[in-house]
């Protein structure tokens, strides 16, 4: 007889494990999200502008890191270089070309884990209607109950190296440089049931 209490009692504690490790989806908070690229200026600066969060989705399993996944779409509209003429050139046709492309996307295809909180996240990046495949050098910073919310949530860093003129956005390439760096720094929660 106890023998059976202790077979129901470790199927049961297996079950709640086996919840717990199930992949979570986090949806990404536009407030605490910044996607950064920066660039050279001539060899005088580098600027740096910020595209914004329109959705994200990261589905993280903790057990199985490898089935991971990101989602996420980042709309023209909210670029900001904190200068508005420059705002508004960027989002013209010799660049982006907001009105016939108006969102960048990036859908992972694999992620790696490297050990500790490191991760190589590759994915299909989207931009100007061109889509090629992006490394992202990835850092899970936290994951748990977030101290206010009291809602499951995740946060990471994450940064990037690409050739703009791969992406059809090739202006003014050498003076203003082809290459961009991509810096992002993000955090999300699991969504409240209704």
């Amino acid at each position: 007889m106890r023998a059976l209490k202790y077979l129901a009692f470790a199927s049961l504690l297996g079950a709640a494990v086996s919840v717990q490790a199930a992949p979570v989806t986090y949806k990404l908070d536009p407030s605490h999200t910044m996607v950064l690229f920066s660039w050279n200026h001539f060899g005088y600066s580098n600027p740096t502008a910020d595209f914004g969060l329109g959705e994200g989705t990261v589905v993280f399993d903790e057990q199985q890191p490898a089935k991971s996944s990101v989602d996420v779409t980042l709309p023209l509209a909210q670029l900001d270089t904190h200068v508005p003429a420059l705002d508004k050139h960027l989002k013209e046709a010799d660049f982006f070309n907001a009105g016939k492309y108006p969102t960048v996307t990036f859908k992972s295809t694999t992620v790696q884990p490297l050990g500790g909180n490191k991760f190589k996240v590759t994915g299909n990046l989207t931009v100007h209607g061109v889509t090629k495949p992006v490394v992202l050098d990835a850092t899970l910073n936290k994951v748990g109950p977030h101290p206010m919310s009291k809602a499951q949530s995740i946060g990471f860093d994450a940064t990037a190296s690409i050739k703009r003129s791969d992406f059809g956005v090739g202006a003014y390439v050498p003076n203003v440089s082809d290459d961009i760096t991509i810096r992002i720094t993000t955090e999300g929660s699991v969504p409240k049931a209704n």
